[in-house]
């Protein structure tokens, strides 16, 4: 276990993109010895399920590293719950991230889990020794009113059970320093681990902005305006640029860094080169 806490995300492959993906990933990121990696997940659907357990499955026995099965709620009604749980309990998870997901259009809700909070008790009755992990907004989810209005929130889900909580994507760090004084201050003790997503493309950086309530300071949009065009200048300066954001959140004792790979395990290795002599084991 690092000190602090390091950990990694990937995602299963697009359903019409060859499985062996995700595997080319995951050798490029060997090596990086994170103390776990969550695996995403889709909508509900079978497939997510069956795609997300098999990947986890095979981090643990090939890898030998823990991983954590993402699991939405919106889509889903106890049944397909009880299944990717069942599923993720073959897989040996260490721990599975219980999110609402994402409203989609042209598809109704299930009505069964409005919140992450539904699922999280949900899951703390049914597996009550299974470690639940949560996602936090830093500056706020798009639908919360306000920053305190949406912390109010997240204690419900740590009410609810979910004892670890991984932080969506911010690229100032004081946006992130004033939410945890605010979600310490409301009351939630438990970990909660900085997510740091490197800029790659300024397609991507912009997209993931809009969707998450994420502000551009001008640091990263000064890049965009230098570099939007010349991807390997944009990467090479978004490596930087996370590595100072790492070092300076583990310089304040941050208690863990989750490093968003996007799949991309050139430029995980290349940010962890840069700052994994900050981490202890």
């Amino acid at each position: 276990m690092h000190s602090p806490m390091f950990s990694l995300e990937v995602f299963p492959p697009k359903r019409d993109a060859p499985i062996g993906t995700i595997y080319d990933a995951l050798d490029g990121l060997e090596g990086l010895r994170p103390d776990f990696i969550s695996v995403t997940y889709g909508h509900g659907t079978h497939a997510d399920r069956t795609a997300t357990a098999r990947i986890a499955n095979t981090i643990r026995k090939d890898y030998q590293i823990p991983t954590v099965a993402h699991l939405t709620a919106l889509y889903s009604d106890e049944a397909k719950i009880d299944d990717a749980l069942d599923l993720f309990t073959q897989a040996k998870v260490s721990g599975v991230l219980a999110l609402r997901g994402d409203h989609l259009d042209g598809l109704e809700p299930s009505g069964v889990f409005a919140h992450a909070s539904d699922l999280i008790a949900y899951i703390r009755e049914r597996k009550p020794d299974l470690k639940i992990y949560a996602a936090c907004y830093p500056e706020g989810h798009i639908e919360s009113e306000s920053l305190d209005d949406d912390i109010a929130h997240l204690k419900t889900k740590v009410d609810a059970g979910a004892s670890h909580l991984i932080s969506q994507l911010f690229y100032d760090n004081a946006d992130f320093y004033r939410f945890l004084d605010k979600a310490r201050a409301a009351g939630i003790d438990v970990p909660i681990e900085a997510g740091i997503m490197p800029v790659t493309s300024a397609k991507s950086v912009l997209s993931m902005a809009a969707k998450n309530n994420t502000r551009i300071p001008k640091a990263v949009s000064a890049m965009l305006d230098k570099w939007g065009d010349d991807l390997p200048s944009l990467r090479a300066a978004g490596i930087n640029f996370a590595a100072q954001q790492i070092t300076n959140l583990v310089a304040n004792d941050v208690e863990g860094i989750h490093l968003y790979t996007m799949n991309r395990p050139g430029t995980a290795r290349h940010i962890w080169h840069n700052v994994s002599t900050l981490f202890s084991e």
